[in-house]
């Protein structure tokens, strides 16, 4: 009886010497004492929240360049103000008109001179500002996802341009001269015409083209991605059709060459799309 004890006793103590410390204390640096798991539970918490930590202070770096970046725009363009309302002034030349343009109220001069500084040191900024929000998007994102951004961005900015292009050569200066016609046919020929009002006139007409012709892009990004098929797209067609007609009825001035110089190019693009779609889906049904 005493080994069989003996023996039980020495295997009791050999068994809790074994078995680990569930909670021993630690110090924590701001002096309170907490177990070995509440510390292994901070240590895992403060691992997720350094990276969150981490890209606040990375969207805050971009927030700051891209302010800074219009700043310096908005600087930049000050000094050539003049010179970028001599080319928003050239439709109006091209348009052939007698009206002259002119200044009638205090203030209109600073006025147009604020909306010329603020769409030049907006668009002066926009590649900082893009490069900006690509440094903190750009590190969580695959190489495929870069490349199609990359690639969907320089289409959104080639189609933007164009349709810039396309209102600067001719839309502004046809709707300039319906608008004159219109004046004269109703027997209310104007003097003269606002410079103010026409620079947001033009600015107006040059941002519509821009963000309508990024509508097709649209269209093929929901096709790429599977959403719609290029069937669907042929299906609705007609359906389209009006919706571009209605778009730049309401985007450009009320007459119809203006309407029809932004729908046209707007279908023919949503036809290349339907192509793009369609030779996209034909790629991935090839093993």
């Amino acid at each position: 009886m005493p080994c069989a004890r003996h023996r039980m006793t020495s295997s009791r103590r050999s068994w809790r010497s074994k078995v680990p410390l569930r909670s021993p204390l630690i110090m924590r640096t701001d002096g309170r004492k907490v177990t070995g798991m509440t510390a292994r539970s901070d240590e895992k918490h403060e691992g997720m929240l350094k990276p969150f930590v981490e890209h606040l202070d990375d969207l805050r770096k971009a927030l700051v360049w891209a302010i800074v970046s219009l700043l310096i725009g908005l600087i930049v363009a000050i000094p050539l103000a003049p010179s970028i309302f001599a080319l928003l002034k050239i439709p109006f030349d091209r348009a052939g008109l007698t009206i002259p343009l002119q200044v009638s109220e205090v203030g209109s001069g600073f006025s147009i001179l604020m909306k010329v500084v603020w769409w030049s040191g907006l668009l002066f900024s926009l590649p900082f500002t893009l490069a900006a929000v690509g440094g903190f998007v750009f590190p969580g994102l695959t190489r495929r996802e870069r490349n199609a951004i990359y690639g969907g961005g320089a289409a959104s900015l080639g189609l933007f341009a164009i349709g810039v292009w396309m209102a600067y050569c001719w839309t502004v200066p046809v709707a300039l001269q319906m608008m004159a016609q219109i004046e004269s046919w109703m027997g209310t020929p104007s003097a003269f015409w606002e410079t103010s009002g026409y620079a947001a006139f033009a600015l107006k007409i040059l941002l519509a083209f821009g963000l309508a012709f990024q509508i097709p892009l649209l269209v093929y990004i929901l096709g790429a991605l599977g959403i719609i098929s290029s069937h669907q797209m042929r299906d609705k067609r007609r359906h389209v059709t009006i919706i571009m007609m209605v778009i730049a009825m309401f985007l450009t001035p009320p007459d119809p060459f203006s309407m029809i110089l932004m729908a046209a190019p707007l279908i023919a693009l949503y036809e290349v799309c339907i192509w793009l779609v369609r030779a996209k889906e034909k790629a991935a049904r090839i093993p």
